[in-house]
């Protein structure tokens, strides 16, 4: 019964983002004007140190701004709609892999782009795909965790920045670790911590939210 709910909610979810696909192009359009503008104050003259880090910034940056509409997006009468027809952990959970999907979406994008206009700093691309792999589902799970919250609070854009900063830092810190790793050298030698953490904080997150995501909902 969960997966079935959760499959028509992604579904769902996918049909509300085709018709408002100036929201989708927007995203997109933050993602390429960023990454361009960096192209032109660096001039194509960057290390790789330097690569890494903005990689993780501009990424970090899209997705805060592609998740916060998460909760947004819905007017209060959808929401009841929603309690009325689906549990609370099939909303959250829908939630998650949609924009699982999403992020990995722009993920993708900002690293081709990244090739294009930034030149190729990887080394070990296999190692790089896990850690977008990775990135892409931490990110998801606890931007739309914090969305979740902050849509109680009149939708307050400045507290899902608040309460998503503690838990995005550390998760952000290791993702640039494997990553740098990855720009440097094609040894996995010493990251399975690293890899471990972040599997750690995805599985935690997610957990989190399918727990407390329903004491949410009944408010």
């Amino acid at each position: 019964m969960l997966l079935t709910e959760v499959k028509y909610l992604v579904a769902k979810e996918i049909r509300l983002e085709l018709k408002q696909k100036y929201v989708l192009n927007g995203i997109l359009l933050y993602l390429v004007s960023t990454i361009f503008v960096t192209y032109l104050a660096f001039e194509n003259v960057i290390t790789a140190e330097t690569w890494n880090s903005l990689f993780w910034i501009i990424l970090l940056f899209v997705a805060v701004n592609g998740i916060s509409k998460s909760f947004n997006q819905e007017s209060p009468a959808r929401h009841l709609y929603y309690y009325t027809i689906a549990s609370a952990q099939a909303v959250v959970l829908a939630k998650i892999i949609y924009n699982l999907f999403l992020m990995a979406i722009l993920s993708v994008l900002s690293f081709v782009f990244f090739l294009l206009l930034m030149g190729n700093q990887v080394v070990n691309l296999p190692l790089f795909l896990v850690a977008l792999v990775l990135g892409s589902l931490g990110l998801s799970s606890v931007l739309t965790m914090v969305a979740a919250i902050a849509s109680r609070a009149s939708h307050n854009f400045s507290l899902m920045a608040i309460l998503s900063f503690p838990i995005v830092l550390p998760l952000l810190a290791t993702l640039m670790k494997i990553s740098k790793t990855a720009l440097s050298s094609l040894e996995w030698t010493g990251l399975s911590g690293f890899i471990v953490i972040l599997l750690t904080i995805n599985v935690t997150v997610i957990l989190l939210a399918y727990l407390l995501f329903p004491y949410l909902w009944r408010d």
